[in-house]
């Protein structure tokens, strides 16, 4: 199997300068770069960048696609107003997910190996995901919550451990995006979300009105200073300081264990497997009912050609291919079947035996013949 791999880094915060750039060409002569990008990929060979120190350096989101099985995404984020202690105890696995502090930012490590996983490019992935870093950005810790649920899939989280959110829904498309590329188990996923997180609800307009009036002078130069100069993380400081007036709301029930989670998964994969097999099951039913009235059809067809039928018979098989005989086959299948309720069976297998041993040489005509219990 040939080797794929696929990078992918973007800039967001800030964009990559001229003199930027060129550092990055000195590592990849090949590398797509814009002045928010630099995407490559190898069918031989490996990228010569470390992205730790790119990620810290330039860029603000990663992915990684290798089709052995390897996946990871990191996020880098300023550390504003976040709990970064809190962050991590989201993180029960070191070789799942790591975060590490680099200056005024924060870098959120996701990585899976051994997937099971039929990888046709990276392309597009990023751009469905890339969402998951402004969720962090306002205080959206769901994405965290996954990441712990790909412990608990492994078994790496005790039974007795309670979920670090209250849920996980409602889910969002990067949320779905995020589980599918590292193949979280679709019924865990579905059993975490099946309660919602408690997140800050959308402040009132008279919440940010009073927000706004009670900034100082200062703040609001600052806020206007920051919005001139093209800050990408005005909104999302903001809007946190509109949230002290509001509050998530108090959880109508206690939260779930690690292993209650994957109780309630196994019970939803059985459910999914056995709505699977009833609509397997069903639809086997119409196929043969299709195919029951079609070959009465062609027996009624057959009843009235008579003699002929055995001649076209002949002359099918006198074409010598594989479509032929599965032809002769089918029609030899139906004349068995009227023999049958014309009650001249005898006579059907005195012909047929004929017919094999005048065609013997046919041998693949002969293990049609026999697939369809026409000996």
């Amino acid at each position: 199997m040939s080797e794929y791999r696929y990078y992918e880094f973007r800039a967001i915060d800030r964009l990559l300068s001229p003199t930027d750039q060129q550092e990055l060409r000195a590592l990849s002569s090949r590398a797509d770069i814009t002045a928010s990008s630099l995407v490559n990929t190898y069918n031989w060979g490996d990228f010569k960048g470390d992205p730790d120190r790119l990620m810290a350096r330039y860029f603000d989101l990663f992915l990684y696609l290798a089709n052995w099985g390897s996946r990871r995404i990191s996020i880098r984020i300023p550390k504003l107003g976040l709990d970064v202690p809190r962050l991590k105890q989201f993180i029960a696995d070191r070789d799942v997910a790591r975060i590490r502090s680099e200056g005024e930012n924060v870098i959120l490590d996701v990585s899976r190996d051994e997937l099971d996983t039929d990888d046709e490019g990276g392309e597009g992935w990023l751009d469905a995901i890339a969402l998951l870093r402004n969720d962090l950005l306002e205080g959206d810790l769901r994405p965290l919550y996954l990441v712990w649920l790909m412990s608990v899939e492994s078994e790496d989280i005790a039974d007795k451990t309670v979920e670090p959110l209250d849920g996980l829904g409602p889910l969002t498309p990067q949320l779905t995006a995020f589980a599918d590329f590292f193949g979280i188990d679709r019924d865990l996923v579905e059993a975490a979300a099946a309660r919602p997180a408690l997140l800050h609800p959308e402040p009132s307009e008279q919440e940010v009105t009073a927000t706004i009036k009670a900034l100082g002078a200062k703040e609001k130069d600052s806020y206007l200073r920051r919005l001139y100069d093209g800050d990408p993380l005005v909104r999302a400081d903001f809007r946190r300081r509109c949230r002290p007036a509001t509050s998530p709301g108090k959880p109508t029930q206690p939260r779930r264990q690690a292993g209650e989670l994957r109780r309630i998964a196994a019970d939803l994969a059985e459910a999914r497997r056995k709505a699977d097999e009833e609509r397997r099951q069903a639809k086997q039913r119409r196929e043969q009912q299709r195919e029951a009235k079609a070959r009465k059809v062609r027996i009624d067809a057959l009843k009235r050609r008579g003699e002929s039928a055995w001649t076209d018979v002949e002359a099918i098989v006198a074409f010598r291919n594989n479509n032929a005989y599965d032809h002769a086959a089918i029609m030899l299948a139906d004349l068995r079947e009227l023999s049958l309720q014309q009650g001249t069976d005898d006579e059907f297998h005195r012909r047929l035996t004929d017919l094999r041993a005048r065609h013997k040489a046919k041998r693949q005509l002969l293990v049609r013949l026999t697939a369809n219990g026409l000996n």
